[in-house]
């Protein structure tokens, strides 16, 4: 798969702006979570992948002593279509430090034909996958997104920050190879209340080949996420 392709592909870790609703239960061997939430647009790393399309997600999560997996599903790629994300990861806070690296798969399971449904025979597990990398300090967060299979030479850097209800991102996209461009963009979001949260997205500045060929679009972005409770 090309970096192009991967640019085009979507992740669960920023979709929503951090929108989505958990819902924990105590269990006896660790902790298990769900969430779903549905937006106006898929916003992944300061793009539209659905072309205006409205984007329903969620996941469930499952974690003990810092070590956690899950799944991860979304609609609204208009490129590649419906997709569902399998990760696992370890996480610990030091007092004010934090750590996190987790280990990302995603798959389009309509085969990059949006509108055919899910069909897991057709499942890509292992063709494209990120290793993500966080460290942060209290609200202050450095994210480092390593693609290790299927774009191999793309990489994806955030540096993020919260104050009240408010947060900010900078994201900074790094492709290596012929025909593809660096990109940096910024994403303002306000969370109204625990379900409802506003995010403005902006490419800020980008790095055109010669050709000017497949440039980011520079409008602002508006993005409003609605987070739904799910009880397990």
């Amino acid at each position: 798969m090309s970096n192009n392709t991967f640019l085009r592909s979507g992740v669960a870790a920023a979709v929503l702006g951090g929108a989505l609703l958990a819902a924990p239960v105590a269990q006896a061997a660790g902790e298990i979570s769900a969430s779903a939430s549905v937006a106006n647009m898929y916003l992944w790393r300061g793009l539209d992948l659905g072309d205006g399309s409205a984007a329903v997600s969620g996941d469930i999560h499952y974690s003990i002593s810092g070590a956690y997996v899950g799944l991860w599903v979304s609609s609204g790629d208009d490129t590649l279509g419906n997709e569902y994300d399998y990760y696992a990861g370890y996480g610990k806070a030091f007092g004010d430090f934090s750590f996190d690296i987790s280990l990302w798969n995603y798959n389009y399971s309509d085969n990059g034909l949006a509108g055919k449904g899910f069909n897991v025979s057709d499942d890509t597990t292992g063709e494209l996958s990120e290793i993500i990398t966080t460290v942060g300090y209290k609200t202050i967060k450095l994210s480092y997104y390593d693609n290790i299979a299927g774009a191999t030479g793309y990489e994806y850097w955030t540096l993020s920050g919260a104050l009240d209800k408010f947060s900010l991102l900078v994201g900074f996209h790094d492709p290596e190879g012929a025909g593809t461009n660096d990109m940096t963009h910024v994403n303002l979001t306000y969370a109204f209340n625990d379900r409802i949260s506003f995010t403005a997205s902006k490419v800020v500045d980008q790095d055109l080949n010669k050709d000017d060929a497949g440039s980011f679009d520079e409008d602002v972005k508006f993005v409003v996420a609605y987070s739904l409770p799910i009880e397990i």
